[in-house]
């Protein structure tokens, strides 16, 4: 912290004017500059590697400007202001903006560095999330995607699944005239409530309770959820009747009754709730009726 500080203030202290000879007339001040200090804006853009325009832009907005200007109007630069540059670029490496840049190097103090370097934290800290959520978000559509890319979409199977982790919603609500869009938009609308910092382009899935799937009632889902690797619910690990179908948004009756054939057919039934989710949607395909329908039951050996 404090050689970060040090160097704020080398960076900082550059208003000072200057003086030297040009051709007999002196720029305003009280000492003179020997000639092997000064440097020109291109030779000095070099030796503090950046570019001529970075420092005409410094100069516009008052953040640094050159230490002599000739009759000529040509611009010099100091070989020490090196320090301010790496300054400036350092503070830019840690987030800052120019203006804020500039606005510390106006009002400077321990003091008001401090707290300027806390508030820079949390925001780091903030973005350090953001990436985070970006990053958890990318692995799972990709592990979605991957995982159909080969898939046989007529073929039905029987399979252990792994327990995954999910963002369960509330109970869907059908009262009144309400249909399965208006659940859908309250389940985005209460997610945003409940977790303000959760990205909504998770990918979602729609949740079928066990008597719904023995009953056929398959045209509303029970609940909506978000795929999600730090939800506090769960898909439990167990066999699954697994099937899919090209289609979009919305239930699938031929499918769901081209399982349930297949369930009883190899001796299984129903146990437990069934799971719509859709690996391929508006995202990896054009058209919304080339959406690709998975659908898990839960199911079990059946019972005498």
């Amino acid at each position: 912290m404090l050689a970060l500080y040090n160097l704020l203030r080398s960076c900082i202290i550059v208003s000072m004017e200057f003086v030297r000879k040009d051709k007999g007339i002196r720029q305003k001040g009280e000492m003179e500059m020997e000639e092997r200090e000064l440097v020109s804006v291109r030779d000095f853009a070099a030796l503090a590697r950046t570019t001529a325009a970075t420092l005409h832009h410094y100069d516009k907005i008052g953040l640094l400007s050159p230490s002599f200007r000739g009759e000529n109007k040509y611009r010099y630069y100091a070989r020490s202001q090196v320090t301010a540059i790496y300054a400036i670029q350092t503070l830019q490496g840690l987030g800052f903006s120019l203006l804020e840049i500039k606005e510390l190097k106006h009002g400077r103090s321990p003091e008001r560095f401090l707290e300027v370097l806390g508030r820079q934290n949390k925001h780091i800290d903030q973005k350090i999330a953001e990436l985070a959520e970006a990053k958890a978000l990318i692995a799972m559509m990709q592990s979605m995607v991957e995982s159909v890319l080969h898939v046989e979409e007529e073929a039905l199977a029987i399979q252990f699944l792994k327990e995954e982790r999910m963002m369960l919603g509330s109970a869907n609500d059908y009262s009144g005239k309400r249909d399965i869009y208006d659940a859908l938009l309250s389940f985005y609308q209460n997610m945003q409530e409940k977790h303000p910092e959760l990205s909504l382009y998770y990918p979602i899935g729609c949740r079928f309770s066990e008597q719904q799937s023995k009953t056929g009632s398959w045209e509303r889902p029970e609940r909506f959820y978000f795929h999600h690797p730090r939800g506090e619910e769960r898909r439990p690990a167990a066999l699954y009747a697994i099937g899919y179908a090209r289609g979009g948004y919305g239930p699938n009756l031929a499918l769901y009754q081209r399982m349930m054939a297949y369930i009883e057919r190899n001796g299984f039934e129903v146990y437990g709730n069934a799971y719509q989710e859709y690996p391929l949607n508006e995202i990896t395909v054009a058209q919304p009726n080339q959406y690709l329908i998975r659908l898990l039951i839960r199911v079990r050996e059946r019972r005498a």
